[in-house]
C-alpha cells in the first residue's frame, strides 16, 4: 500500500495524525508504514528523516526512513516492538532540526552545483551529504587548448562560492514542480539530462526564464534559497579524472568556519599575530625553527663521532653503554657506526624507553633477542649484527641483559 507523502506537498508539515498500515520486523528493528506521513525516506543522496511515533502517550523513536519496493514508507523503529499493531493512530513528528539540516544541505548543493555549471561548465557527476562534510565530484569535458576547463583550481572554487552564496543573498524562491512524464519535464531549463521517465520532480531555484539551478531531485529543499544561509568551500582535490569540491551550507557551514576561525584566533594570540600578520610570524618561526634544526643537526652528529671513539676505545664483550638524552634512531645510527669493530656483544640502553640494542659481528643478534626477550616479558628482534628489544619497566631490561651478554 502506498504511502500519503505529505513531505511532498508542505516540505513544513512537521506531524500528522497517521493510522498504522503494517507492522514488520527484521533481526533488530520494527518496520512501521502509515497511511500518510511527514517522513522524508533516503534518496537522492539525502538520509532519511527521524523523528518520533507516538501511540497513547507512548513514544517510539524512528531511527532513519526508507522507501519501500512498492511505493510505501518503512519508518524503522529502533528494537522490536509488540505495542504497535496495524488500525492504530499514531502521532508522527519529525526530528526538525535534523531535517532542516538537510533541507539547508541539499538546497546548498544544487546552488552551489548550479553555480559551477554557469561559470564554468562543470558537471556534477556525483554527490554526498556526509557526516562532515559534502562533496560533489565536477566534470569537464573541454580541453584547455579550446578554451575550456580542464579541473577546477582554488580560483575558480572561490568564485563559484561567492556565485552561490550571491544566489542566497538574493533570496529566490525555490519551487518544485512535478511531472509523470519526461516529455512534460523536459521543458525546464535541466541543468542534467532526465535518466526516468515517470514520477519526477523538478527543483528551480529562482525564476524558469533564468534559473539559479533547474534540476531533477527528490529530496526535502527550504522554500527560498535565503534559508540556506551559507555556502562554505573547504578543499578541492582530484578524484577519478573529476574534481571533488569539500564544502558545508547552512549551520554546519557556519559551525565549521566558527571552528576554523577559533584556531585561527589562538593561533594569532600565540604568536602576538593579527590576522594581516600571521602568516609572516609563521614564516619567521618556521626559518627559525630550521635554523635550531640545523644546529641541533650538527651537533648530534659530534656527540654520536665522539661516542663512537669512545666506544670504539673502551671496546669489550658484554659492553653496556646507557644514554638518557639520545633517541632509540641516534643509538641505532651510532650502532651502524661502531658495529664493525664490536667484539662479542654488547648492548646500547635507551633508559627512558626500556629498550636495548644489542650488537655483534660474531653471533645472531636477531635471534638472540627472539630466544631471550620473552622470557622477560620483552620484544623484539632484528638482524644477525643488530636488534632492538623493548621491555615494560627497567627491571625486566635488567634481567635481560644479564641473561642476554653473559
Amino acid at each position: 500500500m502506498k504511502t500519503r507523502k505529505l513531505f511532498q506537498q508542505n516540505v513544513y508539515l512537521k506531524s500528522v495524525t497517521a493510522t498504522v498500515s503494517s507492522v514488520n520486523y527484521d533481526s533488530d528493528n520494527t518496520i512501521v508504514t502509515l497511511d500518510q506521513t511527514v517522513f522524508f525516506p533516503e534518496g537522492g543522496g539525502q538520509s532519511g528523516d527521524c523523528g518520533t511515533l507516538t501511540k497513547n502517550g507512548t513514544v517510539f523513536p524512528v531511527i532513519d526512513t526508507q522507501e519501500g519496493d512498492t511505493g510505501e514508507i518503512l519508518h524503522i523503529i529502533s528494537g522490536r516492538t509488540e505495542n504497535l499493531c496495524p488500525g492504530d493512530t499514531v502521532e508522527a513528528v519529525l526530528d526538525w532540526p535534523h531535517r532542516f539540516d538537510n533541507m539547508q544541505r541539499h538546497c546548498g548543493e544544487h546552488i552551489l552545483s548550479g553555480a559551477v555549471y554557469r561559470l564554468f561548465g562543470g558537471a556534477n557527476k556525483g554527490f554526498h551529504m556526509g557526516e562532515d562534510s559534502i562533496t560533489i565530484d565536477i566534470s569537464f569535458n573541454g580541453d584547455s587548448s579550446s578554451g575550456a576547463y580542464e579541473k577546477m583550481t582554488w580560483e575558480m572554487a572561490e568564485a563559484a562560492e561567492t556565485e552561490a552564496n550571491r544566489v542566497i543573498w538574493q533570496d529566490l524562491p525555490v519551487s518544485v514542480d512535478r511531472f509523470d512524464t519526461r516529455e512534460e519535464a523536459e521543458k525546464f531549463p535541466l541543468r542534467k539530462t532526465l535518466t526516468f521517465d515517470e514520477d519526477i520532480s523538478i527543483v528551480t531555484i529562482g525564476s524558469e526564464d533564468n534559473p539559479a539551478d533547474c534540476v531533477a531531485c527528490c529530496g526535502t529543499h527550504p522554500a527560498r534559497s535565503g534559508a540556506v544561509g551559507l555556502i562554505k568551500i573547504y578543499k578541492i582535490e582530484p578524484n577519478k579524472g573529476m574534481s571533488r569540491i569539500y564544502f558545508e551550507a547552512g549551520q554546519r557551514a557556519l559551525t565549521h568556519y566558527q571552528n576554523q576561525f577559533n584556531t585561527l584566533y589562538e593561533l594569532g594570540n600565540r604568536m602576538s599575530a593579527g590576522y594581516d600578520d600571521l602568516l609572516r610570524k609563521y614564516d619567521a618561526q618556521t626559518a627559525k625553527n630550521q635554523q635550531l634544526h640545523d644546529r641541533l643537526s650538527a651537533f648530534r652528529t659530534r656527540i654520536l663521532n665522539a661516542e663512537q671513539q669512545r666506544l670504539a676505545a673502551e671496546m669489550r664483550p658484554g659492553l653496556i653503554s646507557r644514554y638518557d638524552d639520545l633517541s632509540v634512531d641516534d643509538l641505532f645510527n651510532l650502532g651502524k657506526k661502531i658495529g664493525p669493530v664490536c667484539q662479542g656483544v654488547i648492548a646500547l640502553v635507551h633508559e627512558p624507553s626500556h629498550t636495548a640494542i644489542l650488537l655483534s659481528n660474531e653471533k645472531h643478534c636477531g635471534r638472540l633477542v627472539k630466544a631471550i626477550a620473552p622470557q622477560f616479558s620483552g620484544k623484539g628482534g632484528g638482524s644477525d649484527s643488530s636488534a632492538r628489544a623493548f621491555f615494560p619497566d627497567k627491571e625486566h631490561l635488567e634481567a635481560f641483559l644479564n641473561a642476554a651478554l653473559l
